[in-house]
């Protein structure tokens, strides 16, 4: 008896729940039929999404391609059915009916897999509080700390840009004009009259809007929460708050809706995602996260975590994977029961944001990552952020939600800087310049990002591969009236190039003011005047020194070996015009008589040559020789190491 019951109470149930939600997401078992293929990707992507794909490499695979078109056709023609919208990454496709004898029909279609009903979804009912976190009214304006150097007046929001040395970015120059930015949230309430988006709004920045809820195209009139992280990104309120990448172009999509909380928003989630990447976005920033909902049958659990079997994480690590930084806030969940982050905080490619305050303590709100990973990667300001309010005027807001754009614009701003490196690069650089990043822990992840460090380690390994290992350079050789001199700025501060005779004296010099890993160019000019020789440029800046040479004219005029520079501090360069032919050995050895170093060469009578001994910068300071060893000459030259 039991037995028997027990399948037909099953059917029961499952039936019951498809009937009691009108929305049904409907699993496809492939993508057969398809009018798309590989070969032409322009039918399916944007222009600007398949240059992402061709400079990162980044292969075409079946998620590419559209749900067919025919299975559309076949599932709409079954009988009262709406299809609302398909998820390509997925294979699924979001169905609204009441019918029941047509979601048995749809069951039995060959292509089917299952079918599932996922949310209630009316868009009518009253906004609950699952979005709200406190807001503030700005009663006194912070003291403006922006420096008259600064390309923007941050008053009310600088400390939430400088606590990442953000406005070392804008100061470069690096707003955010190149890039393109994903808002997924739950409506950008009055965005179009609020003061705070008048820059975007007439520079054309915003890209267009998507409403996967209500499916209206049209988000200014739907929950307050999406404009306020919006604004933490794109505002431009000189002396009141300016966003992180005020210059970005954005698309906003709604894909959340604030009055309800059920899986199906985890569906429009991936939907938003996959637009942004179709449509050609750099990044997707959202402040959505999920483990709980209306019906406790859907609820998450711990065992979901890091094994991607959450839909929304599924499509977040699918956005990584197509090339695009996906930014999503960690929860706010620190102080309640679930304690942990939420879904898709926890992809592995997926960067998620704790909060912390201003004066960088975590916020107790902020959710703990779980056992097994870094998590939260990051964390940015999330205590009283200062973010636009529906007033009209800053206000500060607390919440995860705030922090994950505030820092999300400036990884945009980083991108921008550097855009040949991919997505996994640029955020690897920011971990790294965060100041936890050598003991991360489940509360900070790596800490806070350190903006200005984040760039510099990206220029260096750019540096690293137009340059190698070396930063100081000099052409030409010889050279008549003038050398231009290249160098690498070794550190943050004050550096200066000197030009020295072969007696070591500075014939000219010229200070700088640098910046670490930057390049910098300067030539001597007005030089026909100075007598054929060697002659070397010296680079110091306190901490660190290095030496070239370079001749002018016919260096032998006087000597047949010469050895530059003198005194040296890295490198030295033996020039040899042959006195005989056959191989000559040469070695540098101290006073004590001890080698340091040792080359051999095969000179040939009347012709010349050089010989390098590198890597020199860690002997001591004081007097060394260099010997020249060959069959019919002898000879020993006095070095000093500066």
């Amino acid at each position: 008896m039991k037995i028997t019951l027990l399948p037909l109470l099953f059917f029961c149930l499952v039936f019951k729940a498809k009937a009691q939600y009108p929305k049904l997401i409907v699993q496809l078992k492939d993508k057969g039929n398809n009018t798309f293929s590989f070969s032409n990707p322009a039918q399916y992507l944007s222009a600007r999404a398949i240059e992402r794909r061709t400079r990162y490499n980044i292969p075409f695979d079946s998620t590419d391609v559209p749900v067919s078109q025919k299975y559309l056709d076949d599932i709409k023609n079954v009988g009262a059915v709406t299809i609302l919208s398909t998820s390509k990454w997925l294979n699924q496709v979001l169905i609204e009916t009441t019918d029941q004898k047509a979601i048995q029909k749809i069951e039995t279609l060959p292509f089917v897999k299952s079918t599932k009903g996922i949310g209630y979804r009316s868009t009518s009912l009253p906004l609950d509080e699952k979005l709200r976190e406190p807001i503030t009214t700005l009663r006194n304006a912070s003291a403006n700390s922006s420096t008259a150097s600064d390309t923007y007046n941050y008053g009310n929001s600088y400390g939430q840009v400088h606590i990442h040395e953000g406005e070392f970015l804008h100061n470069k120059g690096f707003h955010g004009e190149t890039m393109q930015i994903a808002v997924l949230d739950a409506g950008f309430l009055q965005y179009k009259t609020i003061s705070a988006f008048d820059s975007a709004r007439m520079n054309g920045q915003i890209l267009g809007e998507r409403d996967l809820v209500a499916f209206d195209n049209s988000v200014n009139e739907d929950d307050s929460h999406g404009m306020q992280c919006l604004s933490t990104l794109v505002a431009n309120w000189p002396g009141k708050m300016v966003g992180t990448a005020p210059k970005a172009s954005y698309w906003l999509i709604r894909t959340e809706n604030a009055a309800s909380e059920y899986p199906i928003e985890e569906y429009n989630w991936v939907v938003g995602a996959e637009f942004a990447d179709s449509s050609g976005c750099d990044v997707v920033s959202s402040s959505l996260g999920y483990y709980t909902f209306d019906d406790p049958t859907f609820n998450h659990s711990y065992a979901d975590f890091y094994k991607n079997t959450t839909s929304v994480s599924q499509g977040a690590a699918l956005a990584a994977r197509k090339g695009m930084i996906v930014s999503v806030s960690a929860g706010n969940e620190g102080n309640d029961s679930w304690k942990y982050i939420a879904f898709p905080a926890d992809a592995d490619s997926v960067c998620s944001i704790g909060g912390v305050n201003s004066a960088e303590v975590i916020a107790d709100f902020s959710s703990y990552g779980y056992p097994g990973k870094v998590k939260p990667n990051i964390v940015s300001v999330g205590v009283a952020t200062v973010i636009a309010g529906v007033n009209n005027q800053p206000v500060t807001g607390n919440g995860t939600s705030y922090a994950n754009p505030n820092v999300a614009g400036l990884i945009a701003c980083l991108w921008q800087a550097f855009p040949k490196v991919n997505n996994m690069k640029i955020l690897e650089a920011v971990y790294k310049s965060a100041d936890k990043f050598n003991n991360p822990d489940n509360r900070y992840g790596y800490g806070i990002p350190n903006f200005r460090v984040a760039y510099q380690l990206l220029k260096h390994d750019e540096n690293m591969g137009l340059y190698g290992n070396d930063w100081l350079f000099a052409t030409p050789t010889p050279f008549t009236t003038g050398i231009a001199v290249k160098f690498i700025g070794r550190m943050d501060g004050n550096a200066t190039i000197t030009l020295l005779n072969s007696a070591g004296q500075m014939v000219a010099s010229q200070a700088f003011v640098t910046e670490k890993e930057e390049v910098y160019n300067y030539t001597f000019i007005n030089l026909g005047n100075l007598p054929a020789g060697i002659y070397s440029i010296r680079y110091a800046d306190g901490t660190n020194t290095r030496s070239i040479t370079i001749q002018k004219g016919d260096v032998f005029a006087k000597d047949w070996l010469n050895v530059q520079p003198n005194p040296f501090s890295d490198d030295v360069t033996v020039y040899i015009k042959g006195q005989e032919t056959g191989e000559i050995s040469l070695r540098l050895i101290d006073t004590k008589g001890s080698l340091v170093a040792t080359a051999h060469t095969q000179l040939t009578q009347n012709e010349t040559n050089t010989v390098h001994f590198n890597s020199l910068n860690k002997l001591p300071t004081g007097v060394y020789f260099l010997q020249y060893l060959g069959k019919s000459f002898k000879r020993t030259i006095r070095l000093f190491k500066e």
